[in-house]
């Protein structure tokens, strides 16, 4: 039996990723934010609920057709903690660049740097 890596992103670049992708595209529905940041909704939705707890974003319904969708939004107090906080520790520890991997196929990033940015996990083998 071989063993393959497993995927592991630590959580503040998980909370980074959220507040980045928000900031990129204003709102996100659930479902895209989810695909967008590589995440799992019912592994990490305690994240989403501690950063609106917290007010680094904002959710709100959204009707759409018969349905209502959650929306997120990264709040001004998010985007500032991302820049004065998470953008300072990423340069102080980064990412490992060998263990980048695209999240969003739909989405093309024109170079390298663009992928580092958004698109990082760290793989982990588990022995």
């Amino acid at each position: 039996m071989s063993l393959s890596p497993i995927l592991y992103r630590d959580r503040i670049y998980i909370i980074q990723d959220i507040i980045l992708k928000l900031t990129e595209y204003d709102e996100l529905n659930q479902t895209a934010l989810i695909s967008f940041t590589g995440l799992n909704l019912k592994k990490h939705r305690c994240i989403l609920d501690e950063l609106e707890v917290n007010g680094l974003i904002q959710k709100c319904e959204s009707p759409f057709g018969k349905r209502v969708v959650m929306v997120y939004k990264a709040t001004q107090k998010g985007k500032d903690f991302c820049r004065s906080i998470l953008e300072p520790y990423e340069r102080m520890f980064p990412r490992k660049k060998e263990s980048v991997l695209a999240v969003n196929n739909t989405n093309s990033i024109s170079n390298s740097n663009d992928m580092a940015k958004y698109c990082h996990h760290n793989p982990v083998v588990v022995g």
